[in-house]
């Protein structure tokens, strides 16, 4: 039998174990009286016999005489007395009892049973002359009281473990519901809560101590969730706000250009406004979308960071020639993680010192015991102290108005690529410019 609820698996755990223990009890119980109804029957034919025994006088002929006492007929009933093996006295028995009396005649001191329909128990017991056997007397009583007791007793023992394991099985499940019953309350609660968002929380004082544990773990993963949801609203407000300024400007331009017809220049520099604006749009979608890719798993590889760098390096004097130039130094440290995560690492720090830096770039590698610090550094304005670690804040950029486009989305992007390969990204002082160190585990 199998049961989906906790409260069924606990009550039929709770019916099995009671059921064992019942067999048990009911098995030993009924062997022990099995025993001693045994031992009572042998001591009631042993009386008797000795009894007979006691009445018997053997002459020095060898004759056996019986001197009667005044309650011989009572004393007579299921006793054959033996002179050697001829019977001088027999009870009115049935055939099969009378050949086993017989069989015992003569054999000293022994004992048998006889079978259904007929059951008896039979002890036969000498008559001594001296060292001499002159005689034996065999007495019997009946076993059918004695099994139907035996049987009566079973058949009463199964019906109350049968009722006992009925009520067991419902006081169980009665008391297991009851028990389980705050667990269903709380679950709900977690789920009304977690749905509406809802700042109530189960706190662990006013609980059993068995769900003070249960009500921290839900409280736990409620703030968990609502920590999450809030950086979903912020994120998404973030997002909104920053993907609107390119938008309206591609609707703009659409709405210019359809207002009246354009000469070729006009259309030229409509269409790159356009595809400027889009591929703003796109960057931080794909900033987005690759954050989500990588925050639930790590990346595996080995790279050697400086290549990496002056890979970045070669490819932004290409694209932007007129940006200052990025100079790479430092020895060829590896990473303990791929090339592809340390270029998107990379990448926004870059793009940020392109951003503000004057004169230069410098990227500078070294290895430590145990990791790999890559450092980015510019001359341009650097953070401001009223900004500091906030600079990693999604949406949030050093300089807002200093008139260069951006999401706010790359520094986090970073750090948070950093972080789940088992670094971090944090802001160095420095005297001029914005420096900022990257810890990589080494390779």
């Amino acid at each position: 039998m199998r049961t989906r609820t906790l409260r069924g698996r606990l009550a039929l755990l709770a019916l099995a174990t009671t059921a064992v223990w019942v067999a048990v009890l009911t098995a030993v119980f009924n062997a022990e009286l099995g025993a001693r109804l045994r031992h009572q029957a042998d001591d009631l034919v042993r009386t008797r016999a000795t009894a007979v025994v006691a009445t018997m006088e053997v002459r020095p002929d060898g004759r056996i005489v019986e001197h009667e006492p005044a309650d011989d007929a009572a004393l007579d009933v299921g006793i054959w007395i033996y002179q050697g093996t001829t019977a001088v006295q027999r009870p009115n028995a049935p055939d099969v009892l009378q050949d086993r009396a017989d069989r015992l005649a003569g054999t000293g001191e022994s004992s048998t049973d006889t079978s259904e329909p007929h059951a008896f128990r039979l002890y036969a017991l000498p008559i001594m002359a001296g060292d001499r056997q002159a005689g034996t007397v065999v007495a019997s009583v009946g076993l059918d009281a004695y099994r139907y007791t035996a049987r009566s007793v079973l058949a009463g023992s199964i019906g109350l473990g049968a009722l006992l394991l009925t009520g067991v099985c419902l006081v169980t499940r009665t008391v297991v519901g009851r028990a389980l019953r705050p667990v269903d309350e709380m679950s709900n609660r977690a789920a009304r809560w977690s749905e509406h968002g809802t700042a109530q929380r189960f706190g662990t004082d006013s609980h059993l101590a068995e769900l003070a544990g249960l009500a921290g773990n839900l409280d736990q993963l409620l703030d968990r969730q609502a920590a999450m949801l809030r950086h979903e609203q912020q994120l998404t407000a973030e997002l909104s706000h920053e993907l609107r300024t390119p938008l309206a400007r591609i609707t703009a331009e659409t709405d210019w250009l359809t207002a009246r017809p354009r000469d070729p220049d006009d259309q030229r520099t409509s269409h790159q406004a356009i595809a400027t604006a889009a591929a703003r749009m796109q960057q931080i979608c794909e900033t987005l979308l690759s954050e989500a890719r990588t925050r639930n798993h790590r990346t595996p590889g080995r790279s050697a960071v400086a290549d990496v760098a002056r890979v970045l390096a070669e490819r932004s004097s290409q694209e932007n020639p007129q940006a200052p130039p990025v100079t790479v130094v430092g020895d060829d440290a590896t990473a303990g993680v791929s090339a592809a995560l340390v270029e998107r690492i990379l990448v926004p720090l870059l793009d940020n010192a392109r951003r503000y830096a004057t004169g230069r770039i410098t990227v500078e590698c070294r290895r430590e015991p145990g990791r790999v610090l890559v450092t980015v550094a510019d001359d341009g304005c650097g953070v401001p102290e009223s900004v500091g670690e906030a600079v990693f804040e999604a949406g949030r950029r050093a300089h807002p108005g200093d008139g260069h486009d951006g999401a706010g989305l790359g520094l986090p992007l970073a750090r948070r690529l950093a972080r789940s390969a088992g670094g971090d990204i944090t802001l160095a002082s420095s005297s001029k410019g914005a420096r900022f160190v990257v810890s990589l585990p080494a390779g």
